[in-house]
């Protein structure tokens, strides 16, 4: 099913969007999801799109309840972890310290009835002084996105505070206007400055990197000061050259889903970025940079989680002991 066309309204509210993104970025945005639908196959990178052949999801499923591990796999499922990581960061801000993210990641709210619910239940009581979200909000890559805005609308009232958040590879950026109306504040290689205490860092988004291929650090660091503490939201981990050689300190991920279904031990099968396999899961440096990649709270192409359970995730940011 391809996606409808864009309504008048949501026509108006993507010309509004133009203003602040510019009107190329929207329109080989839409231009770019129009062409990739149902793609399976595709020249360049990410040749092979295992998530886009929806054949095959039912012989997974087949499978899996073949060998008893579809019922276990799906309980796991809607069995999410809460994941604290602790990020040293040189120089941090002393008003900073103790400063708490609370991440979540490919959602896929659509995939499953109920999953919604059980999210909320999960970061209900957490404490936290800021939410972002990585991207991957709808279960498919292409075509209606109503059921996802629905789970992210009934998400919303249950997170404190201020909320930022990015496109995924499963994302529309016709969905921005409707997110932003319901209070999460899109960040499309765009930056922002968080005061507390009278000091500040600055946090950053980018679009779409893995499959869009949307991504562009000059806008989005371009207003960050040389010096400047600073945080990336990147829906893969594969930009993370990118983001250590732009000065950022930490950057935030997810995509990978950890595997999602891994042999014991968690060792994943498939993975889906062109990263190195020590950036699938949690944290890890390059160069610099301190890096976490979410196994994500959903689930994608099957609602199911063997040896691979899905998260939310506490980042608490330390000043680094000098050297």
């Amino acid at each position: 099913m391809r996606s409808p066309e864009p309504t008048p309204s949501e026509r108006t509210a993507l010309s509004a969007l133009e203003l602040r993104l510019g009107h190329l970025h929207v329109r080989q945005r839409l231009g770019l999801e129009h062409d990739y639908e149902t793609h399976v196959f595709r020249k360049g990178t990410h040749f092979f799109h295992l998530e886009n052949w929806y054949s095959v999801h039912s012989f997974i499923r087949a499978a899996l309840w073949l060998v008893g591990l579809h019922g276990r796999g799906r309980r796991n499922a809607r069995t999410i972890e809460l994941r604290e990581n602790v990020v040293l960061i040189p120089g941090l801000p002393e008003a900073f310290e103790d400063y708490t993210i609370l991440q979540l990641s490919d959602l896929h709210l659509d995939i499953s009835p109920g999953f919604t619910e059980v999210l909320v239940e999960r970061t209900r009581a957490l404490r936290y002084d800021l939410c972002v979200l990585t991207g991957d909000y709808r279960a498919r890559t292409f075509g209606p996105f109503a059921a996802a805005l629905e789970g992210l609308a009934t998400l919303r009232p249950h997170l404190d505070g201020m909320v930022y958040a990015i496109l995924g590879n499963h994302d529309s950026i016709r969905m921005v206007p409707a997110m932003e109306a319901m209070g999460y504040r899109m960040l499309l290689n765009e930056c922002v400055r968080l005061v507390r205490g009278g000091e500040a860092i600055y946090l950053a988004g980018i679009d779409d990197a893995h499959f869009y291929r949307m991504d562009n650090f000059h806008r989005a660091a371009h207003d960050i000061p040389r010096d400047a503490i600073s945080i990336l939201l990147s829906h893969t981990p594969e930009t993370y050259r990118h983001a250590a050689h732009a000065g950022f300190n930490l950057m935030l991920s997810g995509h990978t889903h950890g595997g999602q279904i891994c042999l014991p031990g968690g060792v994943a099968v498939l993975t889906d970025a062109d990263s190195p396999r020590s950036l699938v899961r949690g944290p890890w440096s390059y160069h610099g940079l301190a890096g976490y990649t979410s196994a994500g709270a959903g689930s994608c192409i099957v609602d199911v989680r063997l040896n691979c359970p899905p998260e939310v995730t506490l980042h608490r940011l330390r000043r680094a002991p000098a050297a």
